[in-house]
């Protein structure tokens, strides 16, 4: 079965692997993704890695389509996702509803578990929480950056150590088993990501990666973005 090709920040994976059942019935096609740090699918996809849809911020997106990169008139908005605090199952959930409470949980921790702070959108929004905090260099032995959300949750998950946290953006704690969310940053260090699709230019299969924007969008796929953790 031929796939229609993907390339997306880790924010959308367990939103598309629901989906495609459905794209299934829809297209006669599967899908074929490649997940990771917003920044790193924006260089596969300007280094010239085929693909037919990508999903990236809204405004990685934006910048895409002013190059004619992305078809303009497909681009579809797919939901907002906050960044948020994560623990182990099995953990106590520390209280984060402040300022003063954040700092606490982190420097409580015995490691901290997040995203590229280069290259994912969560990844560089907690290096500069940190910064804010004025904690970063005291904490620069407990940091354990990871390539994007969903490895840094999957290590968090594994980790043996006795009070590890995390933070990365909802949709990929949820998707990680072992993991929770214990709430969304506090205002003043609070960020939310718009998400958005979009067909590429050279898309070889645009008819069916239509169909896929369409579906992520779709009244019909409200509840597997809520799931998720899209809103």
């Amino acid at each position: 079965m031929e796939s229609v090709s993907i390339l997306s920040g880790g924010a959308a994976m367990a939103l598309v692997s629901a989906l495609e059942p459905r794209f299934r019935e829809l297209s006669g096609m599967g899908i074929d993704g490649t997940f990771g740090a917003v920044g790193a699918m924006r260089a596969k996809l300007e280094a010239g890695h085929a693909t037919d849809v990508v999903i990236l911020t809204a405004a990685i997106i934006g910048e895409l389509a002013n190059t004619r990169t992305v078809l303009v008139d497909s681009v579809a908005d797919i939901g907002d996702v906050a960044t948020a605090i994560a623990v182990r199952d099995r953990d106590h959930a520390p209280v984060t509803e402040t300022e003063a409470d954040l700092r606490q949980a982190l420097l409580a921790a015995d490691t901290i578990y997040f995203p590229d702070p280069k290259l994912a959108t969560a990844g560089i929004h907690f290096a500069r929480v940190l910064e804010k905090l004025g904690i970063a260099a005291e904490l620069a032995d407990r940091l354990r950056p990871f390539p994007n959300g969903a490895t840094a949750m999957a290590a968090l998950a594994a980790s043996g150590e006795r009070n590890p946290i995390g933070c990365t953006q909802v949709t990929e704690i949820r998707a990680t088993r072992g993991t929770r969310v214990v709430a969304p940053l506090p205002a003043g260090f609070d960020l939310v990501t718009r998400y958005t699709a979009a067909i590429c230019a050279a898309a070889r299969h645009r008819e069916q990666a239509k169909i896929l924007l369409e579906l992520l969008a779709s009244d019909e796929a409200a509840e597997q973005r809520h799931h998720a953790g899209f809103t």
